[in-house]
């Protein structure tokens, strides 16, 4: 069975939302797992010196208008939330909490925490938030509420950060297949044709 592609991705990353919505399609295309992993792009900014792309001089305004159009080529709803850019510290807790358990699960709450900052502009930043929207699933959310807040669950996203690292990943989204790496929404279509040809 081909090895499964792994998607990184930060839950306050606009192009990470973008690149949620196509992922999966690649993966039933190719016939091949993808395993979702949340990271946290500021902890990697401390290494790479970095800084939110929406920030930077005339990067930032060319960035928005990018998000916005690829949005619309997707056919996918879009606006940056407030506050923004924003903790995604719960959010991941709470999907690799999940992930132990259900891993459809875990990805069916990552679309919904994407689709309501990036789809609606709400913020997912709080424990609240998130234990709200993970409530709407069916998950108890004083339970949820309890997980983000467990030892177990901080250690496992602290793990999940710096084996992203040492993975080479800095941005979102990003892409690793058959041990290539893929940076970029706009590199999508590279990573599956790399899948499907065995590389050039």
């Amino acid at each position: 069975m081909p090895a499964a592609i792994e998607f990184y991705f930060d839950f306050s990353s606009p192009y990470g939302y973008l690149a949620a919505q196509e992922v999966e399609g690649i993966g039933r295309r190719l016939g091949r797992e993808i395993v979702w992993k949340p990271f946290l792009l500021g902890a990697v900014f401390k290494t790479t010196g970095a800084a939110p792309l929406l920030e930077i001089p005339l990067k930032g305004d060319y960035a928005r208008r990018d998000m916005d159009r690829s949005a619309r080529r997707i056919g996918v709803p879009f606006q940056i939330p407030q506050p923004f850019p924003f903790s995604a510290v719960p959010a991941a807790r709470a999907f690799y909490w999940l992930a132990e358990r259900d891993t459809i699960a875990a990805k069916d709450l990552a679309m919904s925490l994407y689709h309501a900052a990036f789809g609606q502009g709400h913020d997912i930043s709080t424990p609240d938030a998130v234990a709200k929207t993970a409530a709407m699933h069916g998950h108890d959310p004083g339970e949820v509420r309890a997980a983000l807040d467990d030892p177990a669950v901080k250690q496992r996203l602290k793990d999940e950060v710096q084996a992203a690292q040492t993975k080479g990943v800095f941005g979102s989204p990003f892409l690793r297949v058959d041990g290539e790496p893929f940076w970029g929404h706009d590199r999508l279509a590279d990573a599956e044709a790399w899948a499907e040809t065995g590389g050039w």
